[in-house]
């Protein structure tokens, strides 16, 4: 279901009103309820992203939905800001140079693979995300990350070591998905 411009923004509200009271109240806050349009309703997965000067300062999200979009969205939000294993927990401070960025995720759609090289003459650039798994472990990139690495090979090593395997690694077990998201950013 494709979001209206209007959704996206108050997605990126719910998104910053979220990290607002938690750094006000020092804890994650509940999720607000609210009589949100039909669309936020609707069982959805995202992720948000947090970025200070154009670097990447947090990003957590889910792939498979769970609960409604508005809440993935708040629980997203709150994980990016404290919880990205990556970073610290945002301080006030960094928060006013934080802009906000909302991915809501289509369904994952599983690729039949004969290798890695039928992956990578099938992935889209730009378009598509990526799931890789085998083995227990797993790791996706979004759509934006093509930004950073645009060539399908440096895209798909990256995220093998992502997961935790070496960058030329390849199983007959690998099971790969690609799905596709729809963007909204502040301002």
């Amino acid at each position: 279901m494709k979001l209206e411009e209007h959704d996206g923004r108050e997605l990126i509200r719910l998104a910053r009103e979220c990290i607002d009271e938690s750094l006000r109240v020092q804890t994650a806050p509940p999720f607000p309820k609210r009589d949100y349009c039909s669309a936020l309703r609707q069982v959805r997965s995202a992720f948000v992203t947090l970025r200070t000067r154009e670097q990447l300062r947090g990003c957590c999200g889910s792939i498979e939905p769970s609960r409604p979009l508005a809440e993935a969205v708040w629980q997203a939000a709150w994980a990016s800001a404290f919880r990205d294993p990556r970073f610290p927990p945002l301080s006030t401070s960094e928060w006013q140079t934080v802009h906000l960025h909302v991915s809501v995720l289509e369904p994952p759609q599983p690729l039949v693979l004969a290798n890695e090289e039928d992956l990578l003459s099938r992935l889209r650039p730009g378009i598509d995300g990526l799931v890789l798994e085998c083995d227990g472990a797993h790791a996706t990139f979004l759509p934006s990350v093509w930004a950073h690495l645009p060539h399908p090979r440096e895209f798909v090593r990256h995220l093998k070591t992502k997961a935790g395997w070496s960058a030329d690694f390849w199983s007959a077990d690998m099971r790969a998905s690609i799905y596709v998201v729809q963007e909204f950013e502040e301002g």
